[in-house]
């Protein structure tokens, strides 16, 4: 009996440990509903729309109702938030990295909406791509 509680508690540490693991998808990208993605902040569409350009070649349109964006406009940032709609991104970002799997698409990049509750200024400018 005594084994059979150590074989118990082995298989709950096993799933426990696989379950860990699942948190990024297989390309990588991570699949928590808060995040901290550090890139160049861009106005977006409007005065109220920005975007951030991830380092990792993601992007974010991205919102804050307690954090003034528009002051960091050109900037790098690491904005911290919450990802709109966790469930659904996941799942798109997932046949993303399928279809890539396959051969199906050329760019993986991750793409989605951010709601911001910090920035922390990393430079008052952006990398230029060359």
């Amino acid at each position: 009996m005594k084994n059979f509680g150590i074989s118990v508690a082995l298989g709950v540490l096993l799933v426990a440990s696989v379950s860990l693991a699942q948190d990024t998808t297989s390309s990588g990208k991570s699949k928590a509903k808060n995040r901290t993605i550090t890139g160049c902040l861009a106005q977006g569409s409007s005065s109220d729309k920005f975007v951030l350009n991830g380092n990792d070649g993601s992007t974010w349109d991205i919102k804050s109702d307690t954090v003034p964006l528009a002051d960091h406009v050109g900037h790098t940032i690491a904005a911290t938030g919450t990802v709109s709609n966790v469930t659904m991104h996941n799942a798109k970002e997932k046949a993303k990295d399928e279809a890539a799997s396959a051969g199906m698409t050329k760019s993986n990049d991750e793409h989605g909406d951010l709601d911001v509750s910090a920035v922390k200024m990393v430079s008052k400018s952006c990398k230029s791509s060359s």
